[in-house]
């Protein structure tokens, strides 16, 4: 199963460790440390045509995580990560 989460991005359901609020988030220093090290790793893949409102942290990568960025709300992410996506 596979989870679209913009743009052309689409991820395997069955990596995704987290979906989470940007705006929230982001007021913890925390996570602020978190996105600027997943950054600097080259952690980071910016799903998202406008300004971000989410992001999918994910255990797609080899020996680590990718950090990806989307336009999409955390709800409707939610619901797609339940639902689920085919692909034939």
């Amino acid at each position: 199963m596979y989870l679209h989460i913009g743009g052309e991005e689409i991820i395997r359901k069955s990596s995704v460790i987290g979906i989470f609020d940007l705006d929230k988030t982001s007021q913890s220093h925390v996570t602020r440390g978190y996105l600027a090290a997943a950054e600097s790793a080259g952690q980071v893949v910016s799903a998202a045509e406008d300004i971000p409102k989410s992001f999918v942290v994910t255990s797609e990568s080899v020996g680590g995580q990718t950090v990806y960025l989307s336009q999409m709300n955390t709800v409707t992410l939610a619901r797609r990560n339940e639902d689920g996506m085919k692909l034939d």
